[in-house]
């Protein structure tokens, strides 16, 4: 990813031009100086303009001196700044400014924020590349969430405490929430994850939970059917007991011609059913008669309601529009009296513009068209008031004439016990049969043709292509060759280095975010290992080695930057220049091993042409790196110099 830091600008709280410090991309970076001069902040403040959670600048001079932080950075898009203001007694602000263009400059001062981190968090994430998706759908965890540029920030800083720490090889892998997170997104950040396996893996997820519920579906109603194909010489008896079957009609064996014959079956209805007319008694016909009349009565009163319902719709809106009418020939009223002023010798309107009369003209004419149709429409209401009364009229006959028809209904029904059991005979009837179409549609769905079995033939279809994208024995395979390769670029690195073992391979361990150095038969990891020198050359190489593995994939979302904090100090506790010690204490060996770090790290970035850049912190001073190719000196910051200016140190204290 193209994006290295241009400028670090800190914007005072007095009246002061802001403090810009400039860095040339592609280049090795060094600001020396003496201890509390401000190098440690220097991560911190870049950590904090690219938003991080925690505002981790130190208390004191730097934070009551400086209003606003910020740095300019390199990308694809051209330059932006990123600044944000210092936070006060809180652990952060949201608060943020934002530029954008070819070549920035530097405001004097920032008057107003605006942006915010949500914002300059979703552009960073844009400007990476970085999916929306999170590691694994089924997690709820770190894994869950989506890989931020925040956590590429862990391949970026190398703080003080971090550099030669032998239990921490990433910035901020010593919080739980870091190193989970850190632990679940490095298959992505090693390519073994991409945005298209992390795409297939959703729709993976979703497409068979999908496929579970149809599984699920399918299984009911086989069962279902499975008892019910069982119990089919069961429902064809009780088709002959209503009388659906003829007595004599044989019993099917095989299960199609079963299926034939309940198929027929289902077709009937309880008429089919009853036994003939002379084994039913006269009662029984007249109640069907009457029950026939109730239907077609019933039929008639409800298109009687709908009717009413439309007619009394109708003279509602006829109300509403009467309204509307009366009101506008109130308002044109006015028209009428004015034109009678006029007939009288007096024109208002002509007196005020020649026209005056035509306009009342037209306005008369209105209030004629309007009178007319107000009268029109009280024609129109007559006649739809006379309709519904006829029709509540007829509704009212069509109600009585139902009443007496039930009540012959009901009369009937007590009075003959055969009445009672034929309802009771056809109401069994018509259950069997809706349960017996019910079972039939039931073994329709769970058919090898059947809609439910196609979603889940097609469901299938779309799954296997899906778990071969995301097969995890190929992501193991694709992260194992990835880890190889930057093992292998360490073991290149480490000799450079001063350190122990330069010969021996190391193994990256994923799960405890450390590595293993390999003597023989025996592995050890890194915190068993004892000197600063040996934690020093690991950092260091590792940190190299990822980022010449990101740099060989094109548009990787980890930026193309490194920062280190202090290297030299496992070798100069208190800094070359420091006055608690005497410069003739260094041992040339020393000096050597710190210049080893110089060098690899210049080899780095002119290896990678342009695309890498390293900043350096350090106490040691020009004449440790002199001669190595690549090299920038940023800063000295000795004598009075320091990252906060002395002036406005004393307008503070002033």
């Amino acid at each position: 990813m193209q994006f290295q830091i241009l400028k670090l600008v800190l914007w005072p709280r007095g009246n002061f031009d802001p403090r810009v410090i400039e860095f040339a991309p592609g280049k090795v970076n060094v600001i020396s100086g003496a201890s509390k001069t401000g190098k440690s902040a220097v991560i911190p403040i870049i950590d904090y303009c690219l938003c991080s959670n925690k505002c981790a600048i130190p208390v004191g001079t730097i934070r009551e001196s400086c209003e606003w932080f910020g740095v300019v950075i390199s990308t694809v898009e051209g330059e932006k700044l990123l600044a944000r203001r210092e936070p006060g007694d809180q652990k952060q602000t949201g608060d943020m400014y934002f530029a954008e263009g070819e070549s920035i400059v530097i405001p004097h001062r920032i008057e107003a924020k605006n942006s915010n981190t949500d914002q300059i968090r979703a552009l960073l994430n844009r400007l990476s590349g970085l999916s929306n998706l999170g590691m694994d759908p089924n997690s709820e965890g770190y894994a869950g969430d989506r890989t931020s540029f925040r956590d590429l920030m862990a391949f970026t800083f190398q703080p003080q405490n971090i550099i030669a720490n032998p239990d921490v090889l990433f910035f901020k892998a010593d919080t739980t929430e870091h190193r989970e997170k850190l632990k679940a997104i490095f298959p992505y950040i090693l390519n073994a994850v991409t945005q298209e396996t992390l795409a297939a893996r959703w729709e993976l997820e979703r497409l068979e939970r999908l496929l579970r519920q149809r599984e699920a579906a399918l299984s009911d109603v086989n069962s279902a059917v499975r008892v019910w194909m069982s119990e089919a010489q069961v429902w064809l008896q009780q088709g002959r007991e209503f009388g659906l079957i003829q007595i004599d009609t044989p019993s099917p064996s095989e299960w199609m011609e079963m299926l034939g014959a309940l198929r027929t079956l289902s077709q009937s209805n309880y008429r089919a059913a009853r036994p003939t007319m002379t084994t039913i008694e006269a009662t029984i016909t007249e109640l069907e008669e009457l029950r026939s009349l109730e239907g077609a009565e019933s039929a008639t009163l409800s298109r009687l309601r709908q009717r009413l319902m439309e007619i009394n719709r109708l003279l509602e809106s006829s109300k509403s529009y009467g309204s509307a009418l009366h009101i506008q020939r109130d308002r044109l009223a006015i028209s009428d009296w004015l034109r009678q002023l006029g007939q009288e010798g007096r024109a208002p309107l002509e007196a005020i513009a020649p026209e005056g009369k035509d306009h009342l003209d037209k306005l008369c004419e209105a209030l004629d068209g309007l009178e007319l149709e107000i009268r029109s429409r009280t024609t129109v209401s007559d006649k739809m008031d006379k309709e519904q009364h006829r029709l509540r009229a007829q509704a009212e006959e069509s109600l009585a004439r139902l009443g007496a028809l039930r009540a012959q209904i009901a009369d009937l029904e007590r009075r003959s016990e055969a009445a009672r059991a034929e309802i009771y005979r056809a109401d069994q009837v018509e259950r069997y049969l809706g349960r017996l179409e019910q079972a039939l549609k039931l073994y329709e769905k769970s058919g090898e043709d059947s809609e439910l079995r196609g979603e889940i033939d097609a469901l299938k279809g779309r799954i296997t292509p899906l778990r071969a994208i995301v097969s995890e024995q190929l992501i193991r395979q694709v992260m194992q060759s990835s880890l190889a390769t930057i093992e292998n670029i360490a073991g290149q690195i480490i000799p450079k280095l001063d350190a122990e073992w330069p010969d021996a391979p190391i193994k990256i361990v994923v799960p405890d975010l450390t590595i293993k150095i390999v003597h023989g038969t025996r592995d050890d990891y890194l915190w068993e290992i004892g000197s600063g020198a040996n934690w020093l050359a690991y950092h260091v190489s590792v940190s190299l080695a990822l980022q010449r593995f990101f740099l060989r994939t094109p548009a990787h979302p980890v930026p193309g930057f490194l920062i280190y904090d202090q290297p030299s100090q496992v070798y100069f506790p208190k800094g070359v220049h420091s006055e608690d010690v005497d410069a003739g204490e260094w041992r040339d060996e020393d000096i050597e091993a710190v210049r080893k770090v110089f060098a690899a790290v210049s080899a780095e970035t002119v290896l990678a042409k342009g695309r890498l850049q390293v900043v350096l912190l350090d106490h040691a001073a020009q004449d440790v790196w002199n001669g190595i190719d690549n090299i920038h000196l940023v800063d000295e910051w000795r004598g009075g110099e320091k990252l906060v200016p002395l002036a406005w140190l004393a307008s503070a204290v002033s």
